[in-house]
């Protein structure tokens, strides 16, 4: 006799698909990013830093699927259900579908989740969370490893999605065990800055659907609204005619978003000229000046340089290195960049620029907002036989010295 129940095999064309419809999901930044909604059974693991948003995000969305669907349960490990509801009120949510559960023994949750069987179950946090079945306090990798494990089991027992929110270490990882994230369906990192609005959701493990498609928020008064063109909102502020202003065409997932980078150059009063990149990786800035002082003769070394992406946004791809370096070199030369005008390029060392990936697609994100020109390595697309979008003209360029001297003529 076997020690626990077991589903016996079955031949594949009898097993049913229809139990993994997926479940409504009104945001749509949401929908895309978990590859068309939620699949009945599936584990999220959401993680972020401290004050970014996650509990605001998942009770957003327990109110919908309450709404759409039926009954879910909001297991609340971290706030009192008084601060949930305060929550709850100042985002407009008044379903009676939705409940909460101020809980963080696991055995607990487990029998409320069996009786009451919800259409979708959220547990913030997963480190809150302990077992009697261990002697460890909450948060220890057991007890997580633990806690995830059973919670995970009875949910897909019962086809009721889970979702986890965990935190973060100092490196930006989730913390725990890193089997946790082995264990879920799907990783789900919200990234952003505090004090900006706009947030970035991505998926970094999904089994259900694709890990290149990024949602984009603003967080505002009634909590996290879907930013439906992400390059206008990110472009709102610019000021088109001021000196080290550029604009940089990246990807976003298989999306490509116009930001905005601004650098700024100043005598040092120091021996060592300062260099300070937010928004960019410190030592991508470190290669591209060395890049600017060596083959193009700008003289960094007297200058302090600071580069920021504007809307606290992070670009990690080095398709930015041409809008990066223009900012600089105009900053430097006080002479502002043409503002109907996107550099999109890769630098190398000897100040050559290379092709990049999805270039049609960056071409004509630029082209929809209104941009006539487009600064682009001369060997792009020239063999895969594709056109630049009407209206807008290519500045085909082979070295970094050749870009600068074409777009910084002093008027």
């Amino acid at each position: 006799m076997p020690l626990v129940e077991t589903t016996p095999p079955r031949p594949l064309s009898e097993i049913d698909t229809e139990d993994f419809r997926r479940l409504p999901v009104g945001m749509g930044e949401l929908r895309r990013v978990l590859g068309g909604g939620i699949v009945p059974g599936m584990g999220v693991l959401v993680g972020g830093e401290p004050g970014i948003g996650k509990s605001t995000l998942l009770l957003q969305l327990a109110a919908e699927v309450a709404d759409a669907v039926g009954p879910t349960l909001y297991v609340t490990g971290e706030e009192s259900a008084q601060q949930v509801k305060l929550r709850a009120k100042r985002l407009g949510i008044h379903t009676p579908h939705l409940y909460l559960l101020a809980e963080i023994h696991l055995e607990t949750i487990l029998h409320h989740i069996e009786q009451m069987q919800p259409t979708l179950v959220v547990v913030d946090s997963i480190q809150a969370i302990y077992s009697d079945a261990l002697p460890a306090a909450a948060g220890n990798v057991s007890q997580v490893r633990e806690c995830a494990a059973r919670l995970l089991r009875l949910t897909k027992t019962h086809h009721i999605p889970l979702f986890l929110v965990g935190h973060v270490t100092k490196e930006g990882t989730i913390a725990g065990p890193r089997v946790l994230e082995h264990m879920v369906d799907t990783v789900l990192y919200f990234e952003g800055e505090r004090h900006h609005a706009y947030r970035i959701l991505r998926a970094v493990k999904n089994r259900f659907g694709s890990t290149n498609e990024v949602g984009i928020f603003e967080m505002g008064e009634k909590g996290l609204e879907e930013v439906p063109n992400p390059s206008a909102a990110f472009l709102a502020e610019r000021l088109p005619n001021a000196a080290g202003s550029a604009i940089a065409v990246t990807m976003e997932g298989t999306r490509p978003l116009l930001v905005e980078i601004q650098a700024l150059t100043s005598t040092t009063s120091f021996s060592q000229p300062r260099r300070t990149a937010n928004g960019i990786e410190f030592n991508r800035l470190l290669l591209l000046t060395a890049v600017l002082s060596k083959r193009v003769g700008l003289r960094l070394a007297e200058q302090d340089v600071f580069v920021n992406v504007v809307g606290g946004l992070r670009v990690e791809e080095p398709a930015a290195d041409l809008a990066v370096a223009a900012a600089i070199a105009s900053s430097v030369k006080n002479i502002p960049l043409p503002a109907d005008t996107v550099f999109i390029g890769e630098i190398g060392l000897s100040g050559e620029l290379r092709s990049v990936a999805h270039l049609p697609r960056r071409l004509q994100e630029a082209a929809q907002l209104g941009f006539a020109r487009a600064v682009i390595p001369r060997t792009a697309l020239r063999s895969r036989g594709h056109k630049a979008p009407d209206g807008l003209d290519l500045i085909r360029v082979r070295t970094l010295a050749e870009a600068l001297d074409t777009i910084l003529r002093p008027a």
